[in-house]
């Protein structure tokens, strides 16, 4: 091996390490774009060089990282993206054109020359773009064999960490997505029976071993049954949706809504005021448009940890009966299982 081919096999060996490791090593994806548009300058031997994303839910292109831009040159780089001559955005949709002088890019940041590639990940079959990464010079471009290959390398590193970074957001959001539906009733948002179930046993173990009160309220729209049996079960939808918009305006920050199930809601609210918090739920209910010609209203049982039970079971089951009775006594009432209250 001669003395030139060992250094050639010596300078990949290095490209190649620096890739790697900023593929690998580096703790954001931003991170590994700032190592990667830093080595692309260097290889290039160009005092500035810039990455341009396309945005994945839009068309539009942003200039997400730079090196060697003063503020000023910044700014007017970022106003070219905008136009549709701009040679940048065409390099950028045409993956098969690897270099390119960006004309109105040379223009905004000031230089002479510039070379500009495409980011580009392959998927089902297709190319798809992600933006571009360029470099520029103050004179004339000089750039060697070896260097463009350098800056190809590069680029396509650019891409796939680019495209790891926004399958791993993909998975992440779909991740909330999920643990959001697990914990939510889908049709009003609020929480479901489960999430309800555990925050109510965390706020009666939180009471008692503070002396605590907490307070459990059960809502159950009058005559929903009628709703959904002359007006439709998208009526019935609605007003389980005005419903539940008030529930969530009404209750306290401290307070956890849920929907039971049906037609009926369940609140646990901390501390001792329950009874105001089901009360202002009962006035923003009556308060409703009517739907279908049918007003809204809704009855209410409540019940006190730990003077009508000390267990979840327990305040259910003593909020149930107080709910029995206010329907008993005719629309929009509320009624208490505590002895002279409600």
């Amino acid at each position: 091996m001669t003395h030139e081919s060992a250094s050639g096999t010596s300078s990949s060996a290095r490209l190649l390490g620096e890739v790697t490791a900023a593929l690998a090593r580096s703790g954001t994806v931003d991170d590994a774009l700032g190592r990667l548009l830093t080595l692309a300058g260097s290889v290039a031997g160009a005092p500035v060089a810039v990455l341009v994303l396309q945005d994945s839910d839009r068309p539009d292109l942003q200039l997400v990282l730079s090196i060697g831009l003063d503020d000023a040159r910044r700014m007017a780089v970022e106003a070219t993206l905008g136009d549709d001559t701009d040679l940048i955005p065409t390099v950028a949709r045409d993956v098969s054109a690897r270099q390119a002088t960006a004309g109105s890019f040379v223009t905004a940041a000031g230089v002479e020359s510039a070379d500009a590639r495409p980011l580009v990940v392959r998927r089902d079959s297709l190319d798809l773009p992600l933006g571009v990464l360029a470099v520029a010079w103050d004179g004339p471009s000089a750039l060697t064999e070896d260097a463009t290959s350098a800056l190809d390398a590069i680029a396509d590193a650019c891409a796939v960490a680019i495209d790891r970074g926004r399958l791993a957001s993909l998975v992440a959001e779909r991740s909330e997505w999920f643990e959001r539906m697990a914990h939510s009733d889908p049709l009003t948002g609020l929480a479901n029976q489960r999430t309800f179930a555990r925050v109510l046993e965390l706020e009666l173990a939180r009471a008692g071993r503070q002396g605590g009160e907490v307070s459990v309220a059960i809502f159950d729209i009058d005559d929903f049954a009628a709703t959904n049996a002359t007006a439709g079960h998208e009526a019935g939808d609605d007003v389980l949706r005005m419903v539940a918009a008030v529930l969530a305006e009404s209750v306290r920050l401290v307070d956890t809504v849920a929907r039971s199930g049906g037609d009926e809601f369940v609140v646990v609210a901390p501390g001792a005021a329950g009874t105001t918090v089901a009360r202002r739920v009962l006035d923003g209910v009556a308060a409703l448009d009517p739907v279908q010609g049918r007003q809204i209203s809704i009855s209410a049982g409540i019940a006190r940890f730990p003077e009508d039970g000390t267990s979840a079971d327990e305040l259910l089951g003593a909020a149930q009966s107080a709910l029995e009775r206010a329907r008993s006594r005719g629309r929009g009432t509320l009624a208490s299982a505590t002895v002279g209250a409600g």
